[in-house]
């Protein structure tokens, strides 16, 4: 794979999409001032149903474009978007616009979902099998329409008859594919081995965790032999904490991951690192770079 530990390391804010966070208002805040504070990209979860039937939700697509309007460095995204219960059609309009509003900024985010319910409560089959197929259709769709050029697909699941989308993204040869995946699975692997980036986390790992980065370089060793055009560019993403007040030791954090292939740290924000003020704090302290290398330095 082309990550290496020499190749530079990029590093993200992630944040969720609910709860405090639903307010759009706060997620456009938070994401002009990591721009200020460095960092190289800025991530909202997916979704649209909550854990909780009052849970508040807000849509993270509109809020990336209010994201865009205000910076102009930082990487873009929704991770990871749940495809499978959406119209490929639709996400391919939705993310051109949104990359021709960034100016060719977007990551594109994808994987199974990780919450059953949500596809119960909107009607859709929880199986993990159903939502694969769907997947694989949908990215399928959504690479073709990208194009824009006449394109048609015939699936299980979506039909395409005749259509070339216009505009394209400004992005070559497309806007990048992340897909995600939960090790030691290894489908979702295979998967991303074919698209632009990887996405892991661990089996069991939660919001107050970090995959060890022994299973990262298993992962990597996986995709690698996968690959089916090693030559080409591929991303190593990961969700990590580090605290923002000791930069040695939150360099430390983050070498072992680096070494074994990251080339994208995301600081893993939300209501679990505590009060919005923290979390804003957070980020106003810039990434878990190396001490030697400001913040905002040419990407």
């Amino acid at each position: 794979m082309d990550a290496t530990p020499q190749q530079p390391l990029r590093y993200a804010v992630g944040l969720p999409n609910r709860r405090e966070y639903a307010d759009p208002r706060l997620l456009r805040e938070l994401g002009a001032l990591a721009e200020r504070s460095g960092w190289d990209g800025f991530f909202l979860w997916d979704g649209q149903v909550g854990e909780h039937p009052d849970e508040h939700v807000t849509d993270s697509w509109t809020t990336l474009a209010a994201v865009a309007a205000d910076t102009e460095r930082l990487r873009l995204g929704v991770m990871v978007n749940v495809l499978a219960l959406k119209h490929p059609a639709e996400v391919a309009r939705a993310t051109v616009a949104l990359d021709l509003l960034s100016g060719g900024r977007l990551v594109f985010g994808a994987g199974l979902g990780s919450s059953p319910d949500e596809f119960r409560a909107l009607g859709h089959d929880p199986d993990p099998r159903v939502r694969a197929e769907k997947l694989d259709e949908a990215l399928q769709v959504l690479d073709g329409l990208w194009t824009g050029r006449q394109f048609s697909f015939h699936g299980r699941w979506f039909t395409v008859e005749s259509l070339a989308f216009q505009p394209v993204s400004p992005q070559r040869p497309r806007i990048p594919v992340w897909i995600a995946g939960t090790w030691p699975a290894r489908r979702p692997m295979r998967r991303a081995a074919h698209w632009d980036g990887v996405f892991p986390t661990r089996a069991g790992v939660g919001h107050t965790e970090m995959m060890p980065p022994a299973d990262l370089e298993a992962v990597v060793s996986y995709v690698r032999d996968q690959r089916p055009s090693p030559g080409r560019p591929f991303d190593v993403v990961m969700e990590g904490r580090t605290s923002g007040l000791r930069p040695e030791a939150d360099a430390a954090v983050v070498a072992p991951y680096r070494a074994a292939g990251l080339t994208w740290w995301v600081e893993k924000l939300g209501w679990f690192r505590g009060p919005v003020d923290l979390v804003r704090a957070r980020i106003a302290a810039g990434p878990p770079r190396e001490p030697s290398l400001p913040h905002g330095r040419p990407r």
